[in-house]
């Protein structure tokens, strides 16, 4: 690869148009420096008018690409900072060269892959700008050997191709990950990544055989090639802060030909004194692996509390039958309730579709039942049910806010088998995951800070609650409000040891020496990317 010329000085301008606030690169000598620059590093063409998108070039084609797969509406509006321009590789090298110039031009940059992040890191900075944004939308190649009962997917790919692309192999093999279709696989599985099957085969990051990175000097590397340290340590300790993923090589699992599904709703009223919910906390974790019982509580328009037990079982119907009327008969489960499907009939009713949807809905983004709203979400983790009396303070909250939501998922099963130093992900001994969401249409700012003061008060509640010492979530579900990273090397390695301990435990000790080790000039950073340790301050680009 060739090398980029010194570069002068420059200052950036900022500009302003009437339904935007982007804080660009707004250079257009810089832009030509960039493109230049990845011309110098790679030999792989990439044509410019479907890679690479400026507001002074085409504002409507930049616009359009900014927001194609940003999902939360609340990092869309005119205040947010936007990206100076937008790149679009097409081939892995092109991702390598990315990196390089962006060193060499001093850029800041954030990476995209489905555009899930809750709080709108993968596509937009709050801490630093200017800055720039890679999105990996191009790179969504998917290679199915059903053979080797693996898998090669590059990161722009949604976690919906993935399981159509198994499915159009074969009825019996599929793998856990989420139940959203338009989740990009490559942050998914950067942050452990749970689904339907987790209690039978644990995560998406526990099914991991191989990976390719490009690293902060622009090196590709694979799973020999980056070691041990670092292949850990993607594999659930977040994404942006060790390099760019460019493709996983996933395990494939054994999936029966016919699943059984169930939903029962319950009202306040049908379970008062809530004997069912309290059973199910109980039970939940202790069920067979095959079996997966998580709770949606949803609130109507007219406030009215509803508790959906939604079911997935890895078999037919006259099985589960027998192990809900023998373990769970407080439910009152029917033969009605149940229905028999496919795996991927499954996947199409987990994602919000009717199971006799085509299949190929699932290649689409656009039609993912999971549409863009204004939201704001946060998460915890119990190792104790939560008892009747303040299940009963919950409800009333609930019902305080009719664009509030919450379910609850449990582990047990192969989740309690992997130990918490397998992977970064260390929620191994919590018995349910607990997710709590607003989101809404419309917004203004009045319902704005109405809605997430409601959220930040009902989660003080369930403090009591949940684990502690450290209060337990989930990095998948990123949360601002836990705290954020400063450019000051030693006070940001103090105060990211408190939400650091919060996602990671223990071994977020261990991700901030390999962050150290692998990139100790702190390239990959974002608001609650891992720090490097203090002593190296000096080699910080902040």
């Amino acid at each position: 690869m060739g090398k980029t010329k010194v570069l002068p000085a420059f200052s950036f301008l900022v500009l302003y148009f009437s339904f935007y606030t982007i804080t660009p690169i707004s250079s257009t000598s810089l832009q030509d420096d960039f493109i230049n620059c990845l011309h110098e590093n790679t030999n792989v063409d990439f044509p410019l008018p479907e890679t690479f998108f400026a507001p002074e070039r085409n504002i409507s084609s930049y616009k359009e690409v900014f927001e194609s797969t940003a999902h939360n509406l609340r990092y869309l509006t005119e205040s947010m900072p936007k990206p100076g321009f937008i790149f679009k590789p097409v081939h892995e090298s092109h991702v390598q060269a990315s990196i390089i110039c962006s060193n060499q031009l001093g850029l800041h940059f954030r990476v995209r892959s489905g555009g899930h992040d809750y709080e709108g890191l993968s596509f937009v900075s709050l801490m630093e700008t200017p800055f720039i944004l890679i999105d990996l939308s191009k790179l969504r190649k998917i290679n199915v050997d059903i053979e080797d009962n693996s898998a090669w997917v590059q990161t722009g790919a949604t976690v919906g191709e993935l399981y159509y692309r198994i499915a159009e192999k074969s009825k019996i093999h599929g793998f856990p990950a989420g139940m959203c279709p338009s989740v990009g696989i490559g942050g998914h599985i950067t942050g452990g990544g749970d689904g339907t099957l987790l209690r039978k085969y644990g995560l998406a990051a526990d099914n991991v055989l191989d990976a390719i990175i490009v690293t902060a000097d622009g090196k590709l590397l694979n799973r020999a090639t980056m070691g041990d340290d670092l292949f850990w340590a993607i594999r659930g300790g977040g994404g942006g802060s060790f390099g760019v993923i460019v493709a996983w090589k996933l395990r494939l699992v054994p999936v029966p030909e016919t699943l059984t599904m169930f939903t029962v709703t319950k009202t306040l009223e049908q379970d008062p004194d809530t004997k069912i919910l309290s059973k199910w906390q109980r039970i939940s974790d202790k069920l067979v692996e095959d079996l997966f019982l998580r709770v949606v509580f949803t609130v109507s328009g007219d406030k009215t509390l509803t508790l959906e037990y939604k079911a997935q079982f890895l078999g037919e119907k006259g099985t589960l039958m027998k192990l809900m009327n023998k373990h769970f008969p407080e439910l009152g489960l029917t033969s009605e309730h149940c229905i028999e499907v496919s795996w991927i009939q499954s996947v199409l009713s987990n994602a919000g579709f009717p199971t006799n949807s085509p299949p190929e809905v699932l290649l689409d983004p656009k039609l993912s039942p999971s549409a863009k709203y204004y939201f704001k979400g946060k998460s915890d983790f119990t190792t104790e049910p939560i008892p009747p009396f303040a299940l009963k303070g919950m409800f009333k909250r609930l019902v305080e806010e009719n664009t509030a939501s919450m379910f609850m998922v449990p582990y047990g099963g192969m989740m309690a088998k992997i130990p918490e130093s397998e992977t970064p992900f260390v929620h191994r001994k919590a018995t349910i995951k607990i997710h709590y969401a607003m989101t809404s249409t419309t917004e203004d700012g009045i319902s704005s800070i109405k809605r997430t003061k409601w959220i930040r008060d009902f989660y003080s509640y369930m403090t009591p609650y949940v684990t502690s010492n450290p209060r337990q979530v989930y990095v998948n579900y990123r949360d601002l409000d836990l705290g954020t990273n400063t450019k000051d090397a030693k006070l940001n390695y103090i105060k990211a040891q408190t939400w650091g301990a919060q996602y990671f435990k223990n071994n977020f000790n261990r991700l901030v020496k390999i962050k150290t080790k692998v990139d100790p000039s702190n390239f990959f950073r974002h608001e609650q990317s891992i720090p490097v340790l203090p002593f190296y301050k000096k080699l910080s680009s902040w």
